[in-house]
């Protein structure tokens, strides 16, 4: 048995019918490796008994960890960063807590990372569920691609493995509204995919709404991409382009016919075209000032309620202190 230590980091919210079946799966994975393991819940406050779950399990295993939000912080986003800043393992797996995706591909992960890679993301070649939400999502990825300014693989969420010295990395970004995926791109460092089949829920009932959904997406290309800004910007040298063929044309016309023709309706239909590019792009301009506004209040990612199982070592207190707080300071200290 090697003395390597892996971290598995379970983002989770309503999950208590999943909760024993993931470590379960966990456990038989790690049964063929020659790694010990912890499994990290990180709870966003649920409202079942999943918290619960969590203390029963950890109960009975000391390998078991759970962290428990304040409040709910919306997506996954933040419970994943306080995993990877719970986490002591020498390399880190985050998987969602549905079990959409087969921890069983965790040892094709480690096989890689022994090979040398240091990020070894997967890769969604299908994707069980309804047809909507599949072409969705492959046409999410796409538009993403295309107008991040790094380089996105296609189809590859969150769940995936990362070394150490990746993760120091990322901790050590203190942006406030993180994309993990975007994020593990930016980092750099080698790289691989590893294909596989997203299976569809098997128990209890997803916690993402279509608004959420389109929230999510907006996070992701505003955080990684300035095409939005470019495209006001284009936009503009083309309405000004046609403005002026306008003047021009205009002006022509009134000196060549006695009576220059009015059109109202004409003048009605371009009034509400270009405030609807006016309003577009300030809208566009906004949601990048919104991010900057959150960014400079300076708020942590998230407020930690308790911690459940935690290590009584000094280093791991030390660590935990700075989790809660994010700044490596108390409450009082502020």
């Amino acid at each position: 048995m090697s003395s390597k230590l892996i971290s598995v980091i379970v983002p989770v919210y309503n999950e208590e019918l999943n909760i024993v079946p993931m470590y379960e799966r966990v456990s038989n994975v790690f049964d063929k490796l020659e790694y010990n393991f912890e499994i990290i819940y990180v709870d966003n406050c649920s409202v079942d008994r999943t918290p619960d779950k969590i203390r029963e399990l950890a109960s009975l295993h000391k390998n078991v960890h759970g962290i428990v939000m304040s409040r709910n912080f919306g997506s996954s986003q933040p419970s994943e960063i306080a995993g990877i800043n719970y986490s002591r393992g020498d390399a880190v797996v985050l998987i969602d807590g549905d079990i959409q995706d087969p921890p069983e591909l965790i040892e094709d992960f480690v096989q890689k990372w022994e090979e040398g890679f240091e990020v070894v993301y997967g890769v969604r070649k299908r994707r069980r569920g309804s047809i909507i939400r599949r072409f969705a999502y492959k046409m999410f990825y796409r538009v993403f691609k295309m107008l991040s300014y790094i380089d996105i693989p296609l189809d590859a969420g969150d769940f995936g493995l990362i070394d150490r010295k990746v993760v120091e990395e990322i901790k050590g970004l203190r942006e406030n509204e993180v994309f993990i995926r975007g994020l593990r791109a930016w980092v750099g460092f080698k790289q691989c995919g590893i294909e596989y089949t997203r299976d569809d829920r098997l128990r209890g009932k997803t916690s993402y709404s279509l608004r959420g959904n389109v929230k999510w997406a907006k996070m992701g290309i505003f955080n990684f991409s300035y095409k939005p800004l470019e495209f006001i910007s284009k936009m503009a040298f083309v309405m000004t382009f046609f403005a002026m063929i306008g003047i021009v044309y205009y002006v022509v016309l009134h000196f060549v016919y006695d009576k220059t023709p009015y059109g109202f309706s004409t003048q009605v239909i371009l009034t509400l075209f270009l405030s609807s590019l006016q309003l577009f792009a300030l809208g566009i301009m906004g949601e990048y000032i919104a991010r900057i506004f959150n960014e400079v209040k300076g708020r942590p990612r998230y407020i930690v309620r308790e911690i459940i199982n935690q290590p009584s070592s000094n280093q791991k207190n030390a660590t935990m202190q700075e989790i809660i707080n994010e700044r490596g300071t108390t409450n009082h200290d502020r």
